[in-house]
């Protein structure tokens, strides 16, 4: 399956593999998320859960390609994001298969992007969450899409001290933002 779009006056063509997320064409979360972010070049940029590879190879077209990884736990995924960003000229982005943040180093990003599975358990998410945290420079954001609120509200709030939330088309966007090298402080409760 294959397809086309355009972000900032750019075309990109996509080919995707049935057995992966959204398949056919850009999944509305996903839109909705891009459409609250602006990348600056030479940020750095974590596409975390990639898929099939959009987000990474968007921002790699503003920010650089050396300057974004991209990780899937699917090694499907991660053949197909190869191919895409060969594809659409971005050839200097790491992709790696990775479960999470588990199998890899990187570190210092100014954005980490992610789709979460929300309509699983909320353990993929937890981790992305947490360990995110710690991949991220002072001042980076964590920017999550899903359909669900509250627990995602909760979550970022207790470990970043607080969190922007966007809604658009039936869809949560989150930004948190690292403003301490250290989780946010625990209210004590009486």
């Amino acid at each position: 399956m294959s397809f086309s779009l355009t972000y900032h006056s750019r075309q990109f063509q996509f080919e995707t593999a049935a057995e992966l997320f959204s398949p056919q064409n850009l999944d509305r979360g996903t839109e909705a998320m891009l459409s609250t972010v602006t990348f600056a070049p030479g940020e750095r940029v974590l596409d975390l859960g990639c898929g099939w590879g959009v987000v990474g190879i968007l921002a790699a077209s503003i920010v650089g390609p050396e300057n974004v990884v991209m990780t899937d736990i699917d090694v499907r995924a991660v053949k197909v994001a190869r191919q895409n960003a060969e594809r659409n000229q971005v050839t200097g982005v790491t992709i790696l298969q990775s479960d999470g943040l588990q199998d890899h180093r990187e570190t210092d990003f100014d954005w980490i992007l992610s789709n979460p599975p929300y309509h699983e358990d909320f353990a993929v998410a937890k981790q992305f969450i947490m360990k995110g945290f710690n991949r991220l420079k002072v001042g980076g954001r964590m920017v999550m899409v899903t359909r669900r609120r509250l627990w995602y509200q909760k979550k970022l709030t207790s470990i970043f001290g607080g969190t922007e939330v966007h809604e658009i088309d039936g869809y949560f966007v989150f930004h948190a933002e690292k403003r301490r090298d250290t989780y946010a402080k625990r209210k004590k409760r009486n």
